[in-house]
């Protein structure tokens, strides 16, 4: 498989597009997930950052990669 110039500048425009989406929905995901919080022992908040540190690499994952791969097919359809 050969890489094309305008794919991997479409795949980096993809990855800040897939980061600052992160940012945006992690932002909101977060703030809504600690409202609804409903620990009351230090275990269970423990637990509960836990599962709040999973999801967000999780959500970064899938925002890189597929925002990666959407700027690399749009870049090479457009310029390629």
């Amino acid at each position: 498989m050969e890489l094309s110039a305008a794919g991997l500048i479409g795949a980096f425009v993809g990855l800040v597009l897939g980061w600052a989406n992160y940012v945006f929905v992690l932002g909101i995901v977060e703030r809504k997930l600690r409202q609804l919080d409903r620990s009351e022992t230090a275990a269970d908040k423990a637990a509960f950052e836990d599962k709040l540190a999973l999801m967000r690499r999780i959500i970064l994952a899938i925002d890189v990669v597929a925002f990666s791969i959407v700027g690399y097919v749009a870049g090479n359809a457009i310029a390629g």
